[in-house]
């Protein structure tokens, strides 16, 4: 098979968001040097959606809470009050069984008592992977919460490998300074975050969204074949790259 005829993926990532002395933070992982996609980037939360995540739009939803539990840690359910899971609750211990699918997440959530906060995450980005780029294509909703004051934040050292809060501002910095790599998806959050002072303006941008537009970026290729850019909605020359 070749690269352009790649399956794309169903694919889900959250961005936990933060409020601090200096500002709005979001949660960004690294991920492992020998991944097959992103290898060595820092990104979002996230990844593909399995067979127990569901069907239609909740699907995305349970996959991005799903995969921030695997990832670094963070259970988004509330208990019976409305009030999120905080360190030392006992569902929070399954993290390795959900890792392993050993576990389903939200028959773990019913059996303590406690909802899957999907009503929290609004939709607030879509992209897809462009054709020829990867042996691997998502098709990736993004999402965005704020996150549980009571819980730690923790990468899992399998898929990623380290972690940081970051500033919106300072992550596209480090980004330009060629400190850390990103994908042009993370980029644009990134820059949207970076227009909101805290999290409450960020979480109510993100419910003035609605569906967002899909982004298929295109391939930039020179006449050997050599890929030189991408090509984005809107660009000039974006309607003429198969």
């Amino acid at each position: 098979m070749s690269n352009s005829e790649v399956i794309v993926q169903p694919a889900a990532t959250v961005m936990l968001l933060r409020d601090t002395d200096h500002g709005l933070e979001v949660f960004m992982l690294r991920r492992v040097a020998n991944a097959a996609f992103a290898a060595g980037m820092y990104v979002f939360p996230g990844g593909r959606l399995d067979g127990t995540d569901g069907e239609g739009h909740d699907a995305y939803l349970v996959a991005a809470v799903r995969e921030c539990f695997e990832e670094c840690g963070v259970l988004l359910a509330v208990d019976a009050e409305g009030c999120m899971v905080a360190d030392g609750h006992p569902a929070l211990q399954h993290r390795e069984g959900v890792h392993a699918g050993t576990v389903d997440i939200r028959a773990l959530a019913a059996d303590h008592g406690l909802l899957l906060a999907l009503d929290q995450l609004p939709w607030v980005a879509h992209w897809v992977t462009p054709k020829g780029e990867a042996a691997r294509r998502f098709d990736t909703r993004f999402f965005m919460i704020a996150s549980p004051t009571g819980q730690s934040s923790h990468h899992d050292d399998t898929e990623t490998v380290a972690s940081m809060w970051v500033r919106p501002e300072e992550g596209l910095r480090q980004w330009a300074a060629g400190e850390i790599g990103l994908m042009p998806p993370t980029l644009a959050c990134l820059r949207e975050l970076s227009r909101h002072t805290d999290v409450a303006a960020a979480m109510a941008w993100g419910r003035s969204v609605g569906t967002p537009p899909c982004i298929l970026p295109k391939l930039r290729l020179s006449p050997e074949g050599k890929v030189h850019g991408l090509s984005f909605p809107g660009d000039d020359d974006y309607d003429t790259i198969d």
